[in-house]
């Protein structure tokens, strides 16, 4: 199943810690009977090849014999292997989501970043190889990096598209777990470029009994389908009894209709999008938060909706926090603040109306500010990157003149 495993010479590939050279190790521990071995290798290998959602150059090649192992039958914990081959294709979801993984311009992106990659000194042993490296990375001027970066993560695309067909086998499977065929599922969402191949598995799995199962290949239709050849099945969703399902249908009409999706779509969107129930962890799209996708979705319906809409953003924002509330925020920043960052010195009194409500529901929901009881960092820059004050004082200071 590992076979060529020791024919790559690991210490040469880098990844967020420098040498690969742990990354066999880790590889095979996915295969062992001890749970702990496992999931402690799966750990290890979310933290080197994909750091913080970032690829390196060994993620491409750890690829191969991660679909290997998931190829067999026997293979434990399967559903977290397909996790971990969608994280590494795209990286964290919410950066494509609702609009689908646009691998055209990964593709333009990448161009020349080959030649960049291979330029870079080898790693090798010792300190002084690493620096040489180090250096060289220092110094590259930023369009050179953003091609081999791009080049980086295109290989490592690539190379889980060649598992396609593994991801098809298994959301066919009637022996498969459900939570490997939801992974299949959602596996499947990232790759346009084989929907001939995908799509007619997922539409099969529409009609799954297992709900999280239907609800994710729905989504995923939308995302590399088109309503020409899916949007019966999809529209027929929207009157199944289970929610969850009801959910992925209105999603994926919104994704392949846009305003043209029409009321009762809009209607069971904002119905979730107010809601503010826990997150579904069986749905792997945005980590399971069904309302905040509803939240996203609904910027497709156009401009109808979009009052409503951003109503049911305010209306859940005092119950968000952590990554829910990049989200349901970040939607509300964009809809507020469509022409980008507000200028500097301009007073809460010259915004106009809808940018004011936000801000004050901003000032008044402190819990929306931080995450696991402190302050949440990412949340902070986002609000800097619209030019306003990035921690909750400072909001309060500025909504009160």
């Amino acid at each position: 199943m590992l076979e060529g495993l020791e024919s790559i010479d690991w210490s040469r590939l880098e990844h967020a810690y420098g040498s690969a050279a742990d990354v066999p190790d880790q590889i095979r521990a996915l295969t062992s009977s001890d749970p702990d071995q496992r999931d402690r290798a799966l750990g290890e290998l979310y933290s080197n090849i994909f750091h913080q959602g970032t690829r390196y150059e060994a993620s491409a090649y750890t690829v191969p014999f991660l679909l290997a192992i998931l190829r067999d039958p026997a293979t434990r914990d399967r559903a977290e292997l397909l996790g971990l081959l969608a994280s590494l294709a795209v990286g964290y979801d919410e950066a494509w989501l609702p609009d689908g993984f646009p691998v055209a311009q990964l593709r333009e992106a990448a161009q020349g970043g080959e030649e960049v990659l291979r330029s870079a000194p080898p790693l090798g042993d010792g300190d002084e190889p690493a620096e040489r490296r180090l250096r060289y990375w220092d110094n590259l001027d930023p369009e050179a990096e953003a091609r081999a970066y791009a080049y980086i993560e295109l290989a490592t695309y690539d190379a889980v598209r060649a598992g396609v067909p593994t991801f098809v086998d298994i959301l066919t499977q009637p022996d498969a777990s459900a939570g490997e065929r939801t992974g299949a599922a959602y596996a499947l969402a990232w790759f346009p470029e084989e929907a001939h191949l995908g799509v007619p598995a997922l539409a099969r799995a529409a009609a799954d009994p297992e709900p999280a199962v239907a609800a994710s290949a729905l989504v995923a239709l939308g995302l590399v389908g088109s309503d020409g050849e899916v949007g019966g099945t999809v529209e027929a969703a929207l009157d199944d009894p289970r929610d969850v399902v009801r959910w992925g249908a209105a999603v994926a009409l919104a994704r392949l209709r846009g305003s043209a999706a029409g009321p009762r779509v809009a209607e069971e969107l904002l119905a979730w999008a107010r809601s503010d129930e826990d997150s579904r962890e069986e749905i792997p799209f945005l980590d399971g938060d069904l309302a905040g996708y509803a939240s996203l979705a609904l910027g497709q319906l156009g401009s109808e909706t979009d009052e409503a809409a951003f109503s049911a953003l305010l209306t859940r924002l005092p119950s968000v926090s952590g990554p829910e509330a990049l989200t349901v925020v970040g939607e509300a920043l964009k809809r507020a603040f469509p022409n980008g960052p507000v200028p500097a010195g301009q007073a809460f009194a010259a915004l106009d109306e809808r940018q004011r409500r936000l801000l004050t529901a901003l000032a008044e929901s402190p819990s929306t500010w931080r995450w696991g009881g402190m302050a949440f960092g990412n949340f902070s820059v986002m609000m800097s990157g619209y030019g306003l004050p990035s921690s909750l004082e400072e909001m309060r200071r500025y909504v009160d003149g």
